[in-house]
């Protein structure tokens, strides 16, 4: 047998934690059958990993106290916030204690002459925007699905956004972490730069819940922009639609979201969210913030580049009701897709390469959806070089799950080939960790030295992430 695999507690020392748990907290304790299936997995990937116990706390103190309770006995943690991760992060496939970070859902703090606030693990992005709108400010990291700000740090999340102001790596100042033994620890401040030290925040940004549990996150704001103009246009092809976003980012054209859907996305999106003004086929869907001259000056120069590429189909509006639907459309290309065939469930995977492969790596994507068989659309946020794949496979066809299985880690394998990386947002999970090591190579020996020092009994959710051997 491996050593280096964690041992966990047997059955009867699980059974003594969840009655001490239970006693401890009440009726934020839960082990009924619709409680542990509920928190035993996120969305797309059909597998499930059934906690013991599912647990809401309310402070730090008490996430703590969980913490100390669980590795004493070698019980298995898994942090769980809205549940919309696409890879298997929230699956206990070890069993142990769910952590719902429901109830830590404040926002503690707003400093909106620095552009600063502080939140609760459980905050969802919406929520704080929502709080926080009357300050002129908004959080801009925007994957998509209502997620709390614990879960998007720990996936790393980004979103549609992600072009003009970046990731949950560069919006993430400092976080309150509980470490696996219990102990409370803040790393990071409200300052913009620090040379103090290693960087903690970027470690515990990423790291999927493995090395410990994020209670509370010091977050970047942004002002609220003058002028917001949306752009439609439409392509013959998506290699042209590519390539009118890689000759605008080499022109210097300044846009806050450049989204691509292709034809088979588009077919869902007019279908699901009834926008019958556009037609099923490529699509680029822009957004610009800035002064109103600035933002016409973006408008004039990107019409001009997509016109040498055969755009079309020009579609522009200011107004919030219409920018709001067509983002909304978007957002809902997930549930779109699922529409086409209902039963059916969406493999989503994502993969993000040098912008200047984009157009070869969606290419050949496209090709190898076709030899599946298998109806596949993609999306993508393709000013960084990300797209989305969406599958969709017959959960009960065992066939079709690993065509699906195959045509997914293809998208990874050919990423990487390519000089990319095997995700660009969603994160590894438990999906992605058979193509670690071809993407990080000695690395992922080196990110195994950190969690055996960092999680010693490895009962942070246990399983994902970086490879055991």
């Amino acid at each position: 047998m491996d050593r280096r695999l964690p041992l966990f507690a047997p059955a009867g020392v699980r059974r003594r934690v969840c009655a001490e748990l239970t006693a401890r907290f009440g009726e934020r304790a839960r082990s009924t059958p619709d409680a542990r299936e509920q928190h035993s997995r996120g969305e797309g990937l059909p597998d499930a990993g059934l906690p013991d116990l599912v647990l809401f706390p309310e402070t730090t103190t008490e996430v703590a106290e969980i913490a100390r309770t669980c590795d004493a006995a070698r019980m298995p943690i898994v942090p769980f916030g809205a549940g919309t991760s696409l890879e298997g992060h929230v699956a206990a496939l070890h069993g142990g204690v769910s952590v719902d970070f429901a109830r830590m859902n404040r926002v503690l703090e707003v400093n909106a002459q620095s552009l600063d606030c502080r939140v609760e693990a459980g905050v969802t992005r919406e929520q704080l925007n929502a709080e926080i709108r009357a300050t002129g400010t908004f959080f801009p990291v925007d994957p998509g699905a209502n997620a709390t700000l614990g879960g998007m740090a720990s996936t790393r999340a980004s979103g549609t956004s992600a072009v003009r102001y970046g990731t949950m790596r560069e919006n993430v100042l400092g976080l309150t972490v509980v470490t696996p033994n219990g102990r409370v620890v803040k790393v990071g401040s409200r300052a913009r730069k620090s040379a103090a030290g290693y960087d903690l925040t970027r470690l515990y940004v990423g790291s999927e819940g493995t090395l410990g549990l994020i209670t509370e996150l010091q977050l970047r704001l942004h002002g609220v922009p003058e002028t917001i103009r949306t752009a439609t246009c439409q392509f013959p092809d998506v290699a042209r639609a590519v390539n009118t976003v890689m000759a605008a980012m080499q022109s210097g054209v300044t846009m806050a979201r450049i989204e691509l859907l292709d034809a088979v996305q588009m077919r869902a999106c007019i279908a699901y969210s009834r926008l019958t003004a556009l037609e099923a086929v490529p699509t680029l869907l822009f957004e610009f913030h800035g002064t109103q001259a600035a933002v016409g000056e973006q408008v004039s120069a990107l019409q001009a580049i997509s016109d040498e590429f055969d755009g079309s189909h020009y579609q522009f509006t200011e107004r919030a009701e219409d920018r709001g639907r067509l983002w909304k459309a978007r957002h809902s290309a997930y549930q779109a897709l699922l529409a086409l065939e209902p039963g059916s469930r969406n493999m989503g995977t994502d993969a993000c390469v040098p912008i200047d492969r984009l157009a070869d790596c969606i290419a050949e994507t496209q090709l190898d959806i076709v030899a599946s068989g298998l109806t596949a659309a993609i999306v993508g946020h393709v000013g960084d070089g990300n797209f989305h794949v969406g599958i969709l496979f017959d959960p009960q066809d065992a066939h079709a799950r690993a065509r699906a299985d195959r045509l997914a880690e293809g998208v990874s394998r050919r990423a990487i080939r390519m000089g990319g990386t095997c995700t660009g947002e969603h994160g590894i999970g438990l999906h992605k960790l058979g193509v670690m090591a071809e993407e990080h190579g000695e690395g992922v020996r080196l990110m195994r030295d950190i969690k055996r020092a960092l999680d010693p009994n490895g009962i942070m959710n246990p399983g994902k992430t970086v490879p055991v051997s």
